[in-house]
């Protein structure tokens, strides 16, 4: 019985940091996330929104525009333009 407990004392929390580091490292490396944010970036994401099973909305910054975007697991498909301060569809 005292091995029993010494197993369980040593092997439940190597259990629990084993889980707590794999759902850090999914969140991380999550498709379409952002890891950290630099400022030095040509392409910003201001806005990103899950809407379903594997798809998101998401409002990219480049070139003084901004891109209004659909990401499914599939490809990325352009929804809308802003260059004057609303959406114009594409």
């Amino acid at each position: 019985m005292l091995d029993y407990l010494l197993r369980l004392a040593l092997l439940l929390p190597l259990v629990g940091a084993l889980a707590w580091g794999s759902l850090w490292l999914w969140k991380r490396l999550q498709i379409g996330m952002p890891v950290a944010p630099t400022r030095d970036q040509l392409i910003r994401i201001a806005e990103l929104r899950p809407i379903g099973a594997g798809t998101k909305l998401a409002v990219l910054e480049f070139g003084g525009k901004q891109l209004l975007v659909a990401i499914t697991r599939t490809g990325v498909t352009s929804l809308a333009i802003d260059d004057r301060g609303e959406f114009d569809a594409p």
